[in-house]
């Protein structure tokens, strides 16, 4: 991923893109997010900037398709990162207590993080 931050208006073209079952082209793009109003010249530079920031793969078939450079997961993985040295100077254990410690989890949410913490102590990274 590109070390560029996404805007939150690039970040509802990619949610479009990582719910599409594969690539995509820009009048699907716009009937996606016709509920937000934006004018067609609007979503076009989005996801202009996408691209040139290399977050989107532009590919033509006669027409330009899209498709994201990275999943919904490791972008969230990599924002976690940036708010974790922003917030926490690097500190994810900071960052992930206070997730927690301020959370309202239910009884299967709370098994579900343990073993995603069991899983990254078993690769090594714990």
């Amino acid at each position: 991923m590109a070390e560029k931050s996404i805007s939150a208006a690039e970040l509802e073209i990619m949610r479009v893109l990582w719910a599409a079952e594969g690539p995509v082209n820009i009048t699907e793009i716009r009937a996606a997010l016709a509920d937000t109003g934006w004018e067609a010249s609007t979503i076009k530079t989005l996801v202009s900037r996408l691209v040139k920031k290399g977050e989107i793969v532009q590919e033509k078939r006669g027409v330009y398709y899209y498709s994201p450079r990275i999943t919904r997961e490791e972008y969230g993985s990599a924002e976690a990162r940036r708010l974790a040295e922003k917030v926490y100077g690097g500190g994810l254990t900071k960052l992930v207590a206070s997730f927690v410690e301020g959370g309202d989890f239910s009884d299967s949410e709370i098994d579900e993080l343990r073993e995603i913490l069991d899983r990254a102590g078993r690769r090594g990274h714990g």
